[in-house]
């Protein structure tokens, strides 16, 4: 089992931004230290439901500073970008990390971004089969033209090209998040594996697994190919000497970061978006996910990986919103969470 942090840099009321970021960043290199397997960092624009505005460059200084640890993006919003420019960071990232960088993508939501990078509605729409197929074409072909109908170039080569990097193939991990049948039909049909959001339960994110399974093979991909794939479940993690405290920090903190994070997305046509109880989402949250003591949250991992298939885990580690607590929080989720788990 594969269990990580994930990293939103979250402001909660009364901080400000350089907080929510500085709390972030190091929230990153105790993971390391405390022995986690990956850093999963999140992507949004002006909403202070996070304050990171670009995941591959948070990427890349966190590469920067640690030595073991997996970094990827959960996610790079795909339709306000170019694929090959994404493309290019996740191979210069691939390269200069010996292979340490996730490139998760997402198709977003309907929100302003899309209007400010000028993208336009339609790239959330219906635009983005035709950007994951691109950026895939990207990661592994050496040269690559494009003639869609959002994206036309003539054929240029792959500079750096991803496989180079460390043996032929060995091109950078794509994952795919994925909301919906037709997102998860859409990462099967390429073999990509799935991260699956922290808003659902063990049974439709079994459901999910299945679904990509079955699409898997109908679309010819192999036994192998399709019993390696590592799927991805984001949670909440939370720990507390008593399962109650650790759901009082949670219940304290992150309703106000929720309601003021979540009322701050505007779309982009007007369209009315109804937004999800601040209070009532908390409490689904630490009853789906480890929340509790350490033991508790070890079994609640071993469960859920042992109901869905999945043993990649992207956990919410910063939902006390204070710098002190998240370090000790990542902490006790290696020293006494994780050994619990081999």
């Amino acid at each position: 089992m594969r269990v990580g942090s994930f990293v939103l840099a979250a402001q909660f009321p009364g901080q400000g931004e350089g907080e929510a970021l500085h709390r972030a960043v190091r929230s990153a290199e105790v993971a390391e230290e405390a022995g986690l397997d990956t850093v999963w960092l999140a992507e949004h624009h002006f909403v202070p439901y996070g304050t990171c505005p670009s995941a591959v460059t948070l990427a890349a200084l966190l590469l920067g500073r640690t030595r073991r640890i997996r970094v990827g993006t959960a996610v790079s919003v795909l339709p306000t970008v170019h694929p090959v420019a994404l493309g290019e960071q996740a191979a210069l990232l691939h390269h200069t990390s010996g292979g340490r960088f996730t490139l998760g993508v997402g198709r977003g939501g309907p929100w302003v971004d899309l209007e400010v990078f000028g993208a336009g509605l339609e790239a959330y729409e219906t635009g983005f089969p035709e950007s994951l197929e691109l950026l895939v074409r990207w990661l592994r072909e050496s040269s690559v033209a494009a003639d869609g109908e959002r994206f036309r170039f003539r054929e240029v080569p792959v500079v750096p090209r991803p496989s180079e990097a460390l043996t032929e193939g060995a091109w950078p991990e794509l994952v795919v998040a994925c909301t919906s049948p037709a997102s998860v039909r859409l990462a099967a049909e390429r073999g990509l594996s799935m991260l699956l959001g922290m808003h659902v339960g063990d049974e439709e994110k079994a459901e999910m697994v299945a679904l990509w399974r079955r699409h898997a093979r109908a679309c010819g991909r192999s036994p192998e190919e399709i019993r390696g794939a590592s799927h991805v479940s984001a949670g909440v993690c939370q720990i507390a000497d008593r399962r109650v405290d650790a759901a009082e920090t949670l219940m304290k903190t992150m309703p106000g970061w929720l309601k003021q994070g979540l009322e701050a997305h505007v779309t982009v046509d007007g369209r009315t978006r109804r937004m999800r109880d601040p209070l009532a989402y908390t409490e689904l949250l630490c009853g789906l996910h480890p929340v509790g003591t350490p033991r508790l949250c070890a079994d609640r991992l071993a469960a859920t990986s042992e109901r869905t298939g999945i043993s990649r885990f992207a956990l919410l580690v910063e939902g006390s919103g204070d710098l002190a607590a998240t370090e000790e929080n990542v902490r006790r989720l290696g020293a006494e969470v994780l050994p619990q788990l081999v």
